[in-house]
C-alpha cells in the first residue's frame, strides 16, 4: 500500500522562481495529508497531478506566512471546484480568526473543522485502524509543532496450510493473528510462530521545520524511516541560526544520528545562499544518508 512523500516546496521564506515555501503532500494508503501550505501550493498541486478532492487534513506547523499563506486560495478553489467533504485542519487555534478574516464561511459548501495544536507536549492527532499521528513541539520563535506519521503493526498473518490441516475456527484464528498459541483437539500446543508469518514491517516520516536545534522531541521520532528536518543556514552562520529559531545542515544531521532515521530529508534553506551544496555536505559530515531536496522531489517510504 502507498506511503509516498511529494515535496511542493522547500525553500524558506522568499520564493525564487523555481522554488517555493513549505508544503509536502504525504499519501498513506490514498489518504492525502498536505503539511504546511505555502504560498503557491495549489499551483505545485496541480503539476504533481495530486487530485485537490483528495486532500482529507491539513498540518500547519506554524503562524508564520511562508507556511500558510497558500491557504486562504486552496480553500477558495476547493469551494469553486465544488467540495462538500469536510476539511480537517491542525494548527493554532490563532487561525481560525485569520482564516476567516479572508474567507466567508458563508460563501463555501464544505465544513471547516479546526483542531488546535498542543504546543507544550507530543499530542495524538489523527488515528484510524491503519495510521497515527502526533504532534511535538518544536523550539522557533512562535509556536511550531513537528509532525510524526506512521503506519499501525498490522496482526500476523496466519498460515493457510495450518488452518485447513487443524480445522481452525474463526474465533482461533483471531487469537492465533493477535499472537496466541494454539491447543488442537488432540491437546497439542503448537507455538504462534510456527503457524503465523510476521506482518510487513511498519513506515513512518517525520516532519520538522522549523526549528532551532532541540533534542526534545527525538523519542517521538526513534528510529523514522524518513525524516525531513529544516536546514536553513551553512554552519558558519550558527549565530544567525541561533537568533533567528533555525537549524544549520549540521544540526539536522545530528537530530538524524540521534533518532537512528533511515534517510534524512533537508529543506527550507536560505535564498541567501545560491547553491545547497555546502549545507548539504556538512549534514552528510554527520549523517551520510542526506539528500537536500528541491520542489517536486518525491520519495516513496521503504521499511526494512
Amino acid at each position: 500500500m502507498a506511503f509516498k512523500l511529494t515535496v511542493l516546496g522547500s525553500n524558506s521564506a522568499l520564493p525564487t522562481t523555481n522554488g517555493f515555501p513549505s508544503a509536502h503532500v504525504l499519501n498513506i494508503h490514498e489518504h492525502f495529508f498536505l503539511i504546511d501550505c505555502g504560498e503557491a501550493t495549489q499551483i505545485q498541486l496541480r503539476r504533481n497531478k495530486i487530485n485537490f478532492n483528495k486532500i482529507e487534513r491539513i498540518f500547519i506547523t506554524h503562524l508564520h506566512g511562508d507556511h500558510f499563506f497558500g491557504l486562504f486560495g486552496l480553500i477558495s478553489t476547493f469551494s469553486l471546484l465544488g467540495r462538500i467533504r469536510n476539511l480537517h485542519i491542525y494548527a493554532d487555534s490563532a487561525l481560525k480568526d485569520i482564516l476567516y478574516t479572508v474567507i466567508d464561511e458563508k460563501t463555501i459548501n464544505f465544513q471547516i473543522i479546526f483542531h488546535p495544536l498542543n504546543f507544550k507536549k507530543s499530542d495524538i492527532l489523527f488515528e484510524n485502524n491503519s495510521i497515527i499521528i502526533k504532534s511535538f513541539p518544536l523550539k522557533h520563535r512562535i509556536n511550531t509543532c513537528g509532525f510524526y506519521f506512521s503506519e499501525k503493526l498490522k496482526d500476523k498473518n496466519i498460515r493457510k496450510e495450518f488452518i485447513q490441516k487443524y480445522n481452525i475456527s474463526i474465533k482461533d484464528i483471531l487469537k492465533i493473528k493477535k499472537g496466541e498459541d494454539y491447543k488442537t483437539e488432540e491437546g497439542e500446543f503448537i507455538k504462534n510462530e510456527i503457524l503465523t508469518i510476521p506482518p510487513a514491517p511498519t513506515r513512518s516520516y517525520a516532519y520538522c521545520s522549523d526549528t532551532a536545534y532541540t533534542e526534545e522531541f527525538i523519542d517521538t521520532i526513534k528510529n523514522v524511516d524518513l525524516l525531513y528536518h529544516e536546514a536553513t543556514f551553512e554552519e558558519n552562520d550558527l549565530e544567525l541560526a541561533i537568533k533567528t529559531g533555525h537549524s544549520t545542515g549540521k544540526q539536522a544531521g545530528l537530530i538524524a544520528e540521534k533518532s537512528k532515521a533511515k534517510k534524512l530529508l533537508i529543506g527550507h534553506f536560505s535564498t541567501r545562499y545560491p547553491k545547497t551544496d555546502t549545507i548539504l555536505q556538512q549534514a552528510q559530515e554527520i549523517f551520510e544518508n542526506t539528500i537536500a531536496v528541491k520542489a517536486n522531489d518525491f520519495f516513496e517510504v521503504i521499511s526494512d
